[in-house]
Parts: C-alpha cells; structure tokens; sequence
C-alpha cells in the first residue's frame, strides 16, 4: 500500500477534473482515477457528444473529447497524478479511507466522488453507433442542432414530456413514442405536451433499429406491440428518456444515497454523510444534468475538501 493521499478523486468528466485543477491548485497534490466512461474512455457523457456550444468561454464550440482533452491537460498542468483505473471497492467506515482498482489499494484522507451517471439507453442496433450524431439523451445540449428538423423522444414519463416540450423550440414536430397506451408523467406535464401542435405520440410501440447512412441517423425501426407490425419510421433525431444511472453501485452502505441511487449531500455544500468524503457533477444531480453545473460542483467540492483537511 501507498503512502496516505491528501485527496482521492474517483472520477473524471467536468466535475472531476475540476475538483482535480483546485486540489491541485492548493498544492493537495490529488490522485484522480479516470474510470471509464461508456465506450471505454474516460471523460464522463461529454465523450459521446460531438459538438458542444454551451459551454462557457468557447464562442465557436468545440467537440465534447475535446474539451474533455482540455479539462485533462489543465489538471494535469499544476500536478494532478492521473490513474486510468476503474475503483472497484471503497471503505469510509475507516480513516484513512481505503480506496480499491482491480491492482492496488490506496489510503487518503479525503475523498472526492465524482463519478457521474449514465443515460438508460435502449440497447438496440444502431443506436451505439449514432450517438452524437442523431442520436442523445440531452435535449437541452444537443435541440439546437434540431432547427427545424422531425425529432422523436421515446419515453412517457415527466422527463419525455419536459425534453419533447423544449424540443418544439427548435423542431418542426415532435413524435413521442411510448410502449404503453398511456404515459406516465403528471398530469399537468402530460397536458402540456399533449396541448403542443407540435407533439404527436405514437402509442404501444418500441424502438427496436437506429437507422443511419453511416453517418447520420435517418430513422428507426419499430413495432406495434399489441399488433407485432413492424414498420420504418423516418427522422431527423431520436432522443431517448427513459431515465439516467448514477454510478454509485460500489458506495452502497458507504455513504447516503436517496432512493433512485444519487449520492445525498448537504444543502448548499459538497458534504456527504461521511465527514471527509465529498461528491459532484451529475452523480448528485438528477435535475440540471449539464457540464458546467457538473464543474461547478466539483469545484464546491475541491473547496470543502481544502477546507476540512486544514481543520484536522
């Protein structure tokens, strides 16, 4: 086992390396393990967007590995230590807290968890394939690129109804597409989609083929579950809702998770319910979901690590 670490950071994406820059920056001299994201690379959901136009300070935007690529370099550049190596176990019930990859064990005083959640996708053919190009879970990061385009959202809960309805600000029309013949969201969101002139919902049918020219997505395959009919369905876009993961499988019984599986912190603050271990970016949040909120939550991190480690 290694010497004791001022600070692990379990976790890329904007609020890892983030919390990584400002731990650095205070000379914490910080570990941070990338893990892997889906597709095998570290970087968090970013690396499976292909432009990003939101993100502060990048006028003409930029691809989302790119400035994952950018986030990486400026941590490393005041001295992070970076470890492509997934955590596969964590102890808090102890100091100084143990930290586990498949090949070592590592001791710090402080812990910065950062490591993120994923979209539920549908898992059929094609669909891998054409993320970030016609295909995404984020309708507030990618609708833009939707101007005037036929978008389906497949879903029938508050999410579906929240992405299909802000969707209608860039897209000719909106197909909801639900595999049951009644959705699921409140009644007031249901209401205001089905009030769109924009939105149409196609009842008891799924998704079962992305379909593509080999660059972009054109449409999909589908089929009526009550009738077995199959039938091609043209589009511009699909944008799956059916919910998101955070990846907190391995802090069960460690730290305090609510009850869809985010890790609880204190309002206001990075604290989780284990004084010295600390959380950010989307594996807190389950409302706003964006990079840079993800930033800044590392950063409150970083910061209330800082300041609990010079109380000890």
């Amino acid at each position: 086992m290694s010497s004791v670490e001022n600070v692990i950071i379990i976790g890329s994406g904007p609020a890892g390396y983030t919390a990584a820059v400002y731990a650095a920056r205070a000379e914490l001299a910080p570990l941070l393990f990338e893990g892997r994201s889906l597709g095998g690379s570290p970087g968090g959901q970013l690396m499976l967007t292909t432009e990003v136009e939101n993100y502060p300070g990048f006028p003409e935007g930029l691809l989302g590995p790119e400035l994952m690529e950018n986030f990486r370099k400026q941590a490393q550049r005041f001295g992070t230590r970076i470890v492509s190596e997934d955590v596969v176990g964590v102890d808090f019930s102890r100091r100084p807290f143990v930290v586990k990859t498949a090949s070592t064990t590592h001791e710090a005083q402080a812990v910065i968890v950062c490591t993120g959640a994923q979209a539920v996708w549908l898992g059929v053919a094609g669909e891998r394939e054409y993320q970030g190009h016609g295909v995404s879970a984020c309708a507030t990061c990618d609708g833009f690129f939707f101007k005037g385009k036929h978008v389906v959202v497949v879903g029938g809960g508050d999410s579906a109804m929240e992405e299909s309805t802000f969707l209608t600000k860039f897209a000719e029309k909106v197909t909801v597409i639900h595999r049951r013949a009644e959705l699921r969201a409140s009644k007031i969101m249901q209401a205001r989609a089905m009030a769109n002139p924009k939105i149409a919902f196609v009842w008891n049918t799924e998704v079962t083929e992305v379909l593509g020219d080999g660059t972009r997505m054109t449409g999909l395959k589908i089929v009526n579950n009550t009738t077995n009919e199959t039938s091609e369905f043209p589009a511009d876009g699909l944008f799956v809702a059916i919910g998101y993961q955070p990846n907190t499988a391995i802090f069960e019984g460690q730290v305090r998770l609510d009850a869809k599986g985010y890790i609880v912190v204190e309002p206001y603050s990075s604290r989780t319910s284990v004084p010295g271990v600390f959380a950010g970016g989307d594996v807190i949040d389950h409302v706003y979901r964006q990079a840079v909120t993800a930033a800044g939550t590392g950063c409150m991190a970083s910061l209330d690590a800082e300041r609990w480690l010079s109380s000890l």
